[in-house]
């Protein structure tokens, strides 16, 4: 974990330290949390040479190796940055600090930015802490699970001209599944996918065949038995027997499920992944201060590379 070579000052980057800091004092957290081996000296990202000088009047650095300039943001997913350094940390303090997330409506006021800006930049965080647990495998206790998201159809005004909302015919066709899996103490891997059944099959790559799984009375989790150990517990009995139980991941879609109706309200079918990884996430680390959850957050950012997915959204070419 990169955090433990950090300095005492980015362990704790806490709401109230951040807002407290020079640009000078950000712009060094950011060396530590780019270049934690090193102490914050700079190393070459090209070459790998830990020879550099520094170019003062520009924040930029020289390779001695390879010549090539860097700065302590290029190539990762605030390259290209226009926001001061201290108002990057204190993006990242306020965002891990919502235990159910953070609108980027709030974030632009408390930053005094354009909503687009902190739209943007809450989704380069989440696609970094989405990035920790792409490759995952869990192994020992896995619970899975599926809920629905999005899709909702409001009911007609009148009572004779409401219809069952629960039929196909009647739905928007915009509704999509969330399936989690969850190791007892470990990491959490999300999918989302048109019907549970589908991403049940796209969960399984992240389990370990020597794990044992846990799951409900649903007829998709019956391929299970033939691939792990596994245990069914069926609800419309008890939630928990003392062998099975699956409480445990749908904590995590209480967590998911508040996160959509009381702090976004509307999460729109392309970004349901997004925050489905990023409440993940949250959940995973719900025991850490906030100050060390604002440092891995950091330390992911500088961690991962530039984002496709956002690059270009200025011309909509996302």
């Amino acid at each position: 974990m990169q955090h433990f070579l950090l300095s005492s000052q980015a362990r704790t980057l806490s709401l109230k330290g951040v807002f407290r800091m020079t640009d000078d004092q950000a712009y060094q957290i950011f060396c530590e949390l780019r270049w934690p081996e090193t102490d914050g000296e700079a190393v070459c990202p090209r070459c790998g040479c830990c020879e550099t000088y520094s170019i003062t009047s520009r924040r930029r650095f020289k390779c001695v190796g390879c010549h090539h300039q860097f700065s302590v943001t290029s190539g990762t997913i605030f390259a290209s940055r226009k926001l001061s350094f201290v108002d990057l940390l204190a993006a990242i303090a306020i965002f891990v600090n919502g235990a159910k997330g953070v609108a980027a409506l709030q974030l632009s006021r408390d930053l005094d930015v354009q909503y687009k800006t902190a739209f943007v930049l809450t989704h380069k965080l989440r696609e970094a802490m989405q990035a920790e647990n792409a490759k995952a495998v869990l192994d020992g206790v896995v619970e899975v699970d599926g809920a629905y998201f999005g899709g909702y159809v409001k009911p007609a005004n009148y009572k004779e001209a409401r219809r069952d909302r629960r039929l196909l015919a009647n739905r928007s066709g915009k509704r999509q599944s969330v399936v989690v899996a969850r190791e007892r103490g470990g990491d959490i891997v999300t999918v989302t996918a048109k019907s549970e059944a589908k991403g049940s099959n796209m969960i399984l790559a992240h389990i370990d065949g020597r794990a044992t799984v846990h799951a409900d009375e649903a007829s998709h989790w019956d391929d299970l038995h033939a691939a792990f150990e596994t245990r069914r517990i069926n609800h419309s009995v008890c939630y928990s027997d003392g062998a099975a139980c699956t409480n445990m991941a749908e904590s995590y879609f209480s967590r998911l499920r508040r996160a959509e109706i009381g702090t976004h309200h509307h999460i729109a079918g392309p970004y349901l992944n997004a925050y489905a990884s990023e409440m993940g996430w949250r959940e995973e680390h719900r025991r850490v201060p906030n100050g060390m959850q604002a440092t891995l957050v950091g330390a992911a950012a500088m961690d991962a590379p530039v984002s496709r997915k956002w690059a270009g959204y200025w011309q909509r070419a996302a």
